[in-house]
């Protein structure tokens, strides 16, 4: 049997009936928009979390970049990213008017580290955005002694990454902000767009940034600062706090399937293919994504061996954000972020969602293993 990169019918199917109810309800209510769905769902993230304030945002895109907005970034300032990661983490900052620094990543990790954060730093660095790529934590204890000895705030991008843990906090308890992402493939997905924004303890930037995502306004009809249209949609709240009490259950599953792929892949060798490391102390990852390095310049073709077995796999990413062209007038180039650009030539993530069956790893892993001469 075929086995897809992600199949969300099932999660979709274990809520259907709670979300189709809420909807009724909802509808008797008609109120669509930051009603109690929406207030409950913030209270429940945030003591998830461990963050203070919880504001549901429209996207993980904008819930970064209210961030920003709260931060008062404008143009000339520069804010610190890594180019290995999705778009809207660089898009974000360029929608400021901003500079996006491009670091390079931990080959191990995928991750920033304080040490490459230390060295991006100059007098016109006003921000600090490390991702925590595929379901793991960025080197955030370095990261944040770096941002406090220059003075500098902190978001964390955590939007494939609710949920995961790193020297006993969660994403979410380090950054001044952090931005959350319910893409419908995220661990916890809506059945669209919508996001959430973390303040981890700073009351007055909490009701900033609630504030300015509907247009800076507070009491109605008075606006503080000039934000923009960001609410979640009311709907969308009521299905991801149908999920939520799953959300563990699923967490564990993709790590269940993350174990069992170590164990039986684990006569490839270094030259062939790399598993996905846990590095980070006292740490959960919940990969949202189990990605691969393939050596010696055969992912392609590992993954059309993959393509003709009926087995899904996804690139993420191919293209590094700083040679999108798009970002072609930062004038950085080719062989300056090479890990980076490695990681991009090597990457290949396997499905791991959490209801495939044992006959479907064994499926993914036979797929695999075959290609190298295997079984």
């Amino acid at each position: 049997m075929p086995v897809p990169m992600l199949d969300l019918a099932p999660q979709n199917a274990a809520v259907k009936q709670k979300v189709l109810d809420g909807l009724a309800g909802l509808i008797d209510r008609s109120q669509f928009v930051l009603g109690e769905n929406v207030k409950g769902l913030e209270a429940e993230l945030a003591q998830y979390t461990g963050a203070k304030y919880a504001v549901g945002m429209s996207s993980g895109t904008d819930a970064l970049l209210v961030a920003l907005m709260a931060l008062d970034i404008k143009a000339g300032d520069e804010v610190i990213i890594p180019s290995f990661t999705f778009f809207a983490t660089a898009g974000v900052v360029a929608r400021m008017g901003a500079k996006p620094v491009f670091l390079d990543l931990d080959p191990v990790s995928f991750n920033a580290t304080g040490k490459l954060v230390e060295a991006a730093i100059t007098p016109c660095t006003k921000a600090i955005m490390p991702v925590h790529l595929f379901g793991q934590l960025a080197e955030m204890p370095a990261i944040m002694e770096v941002a406090k000895k220059h003075g500098i705030p902190v978001i964390e991008d955590a939007c494939q990454s609710l949920g995961a843990k790193g020297w006993g906090k969660n994403a979410g308890e380090f950054g001044d902000m952090t931005g959350c992402s319910f893409y419908p493939t995220k661990n916890l997905g809506a059945f669209g767009d919508a996001g959430l924004t973390l303040i981890r303890d700073d009351e007055k930037l909490g009701a900033k940034v609630r504030r300015m995502r509907v247009h800076g306004m507070e009491p109605v009809y008075v606006h503080h600062e000039v934000g923009m249209n960001g609410r979640i949609d009311e709907f969308q709240a009521l299905v991801l706090r149908a999920k939520f009490p799953m959300l563990e259950g699923w967490h564990e599953g993709r790590r269940k399937h993350a174990k069992w792929y170590f164990e039986r892949m684990k006569e490839l060798t270094a030259d062939e293919l790399l598993l996905p490391k846990e590095v980070i102390p006292e740490g959960r990852h919940i990969y949202n994504q189990f990605t691969v390095r393939v050596k010696g310049g055969k992912r392609d073709a590992l993954q059309a061996h993959l393509k003709t077995l009926g087995i899904g796999s996804a690139i993420y990413y191919p293209i590094a954000l700083h040679e999108q062209p798009c970002f072609a007038y930062l004038g950085y180039k080719k062989g300056q972020l090479i890990e980076t650009e490695r990681a991009c030539q090597e990457v290949l993530s396997l499905p791991v969602y959490p209801e495939m069956t044992e006959a479907m790893r064994e499926d993914v892993a036979k797929g695999v293993l075959s290609f190298f001469g295997k079984k």
